[in-house]
């Protein structure tokens, strides 16, 4: 029994002192860093909407309409792959056109843009009339994954360089870092006005103005470090 008893508190004294050599009794300091920058989009999807109109008596065809819409894009310099009908409401329109002949056709094309300013150019180009709507659907920078590496170092430099200043104002200095946490993605992403260009409202000598605006990036990561 006495051999029992014995072995029990060899073994209670041995996982006590385990247990007090796991704790982390160093001078440690946790600080923050950020981050941020503003970049502009240079991937733009805008949605455009094109139908039919009556001009008098004489309908302007949708295949008119989007003839100029194809050749305004090449005119900017857009390549055509970047040009896609993102919708088609004249699939049946042999059948519509048969029941009703003042059916209006139309067809929702999206363009992919880098520069708006091309995209003005582009509906300054194209009968106003027949452009039903327009609008920008999303958007995006090429560029992003690198910049948010990019950031996040800038961020962990930021916290290192305010622990240390920290530390050094009570005579101690800076150790090697012990923790290391990404304070995870901030990326706000720009609000542009839509807007529409009605038929009854088009104005053919100038284009829509729209106002560039830029993707907001900040990041935060938390370090801690070991005071010597």
């Amino acid at each position: 029994m006495k051999k029992l008893i014995a072995l029990a508190l060899v073994a209670f004294l041995g996982l006590s002192s385990a247990m007090a050599q796991q704790v982390d009794l160093r001078r440690k300091i946790s600080v923050s860093g950020t981050s941020e920058t503003e970049v502009t989009p240079d991937i733009i999807y805008i949605g455009i909407s094109l139908k039919e109109y009556l001009n008098g008596k004489k309908k302007v065809d949708i295949t008119e309409l989007e003839k100029q819409l194809y050749a305004a894009v090449q005119k900017a310099g857009i390549a055509k792959e970047n040009l896609t009908i993102s919708n088609l409401s004249s699939w049946n329109y042999a059948t519509e056109k048969k029941k009703n002949p003042d059916f209006l056709a139309s067809k929702q094309y999206r363009l992919k843009v880098s520069d708006l300013n091309k995209f003005n150019l582009i509906l300054e180009s194209l009968d106003a009339k027949g452009i039903a709507n327009t609008n920008i659907e999303s958007y995006d920078y090429s560029k992003i994954e690198n910049l948010k590496k990019e950031l996040k170092v800038k961020a962990l430099l930021a916290a290192k360089e305010k622990a240390t200043y920290m530390v050094e104002a009570l005579g101690d200095k800076l150790g090697s870092v012990i923790e290391i946490q990404d304070g995870g993605d901030n990326v706000m992403q720009p609000v542009y006005r839509n807007y529409a260009m009605k038929a009854e409202m088009a104005d053919a000598s100038s284009a829509p103005e729209i106002d560039f605006k830029k993707i907001k990036l900040n990041f935060t990561v938390n370090a801690v470090f070991e005071i010597k």
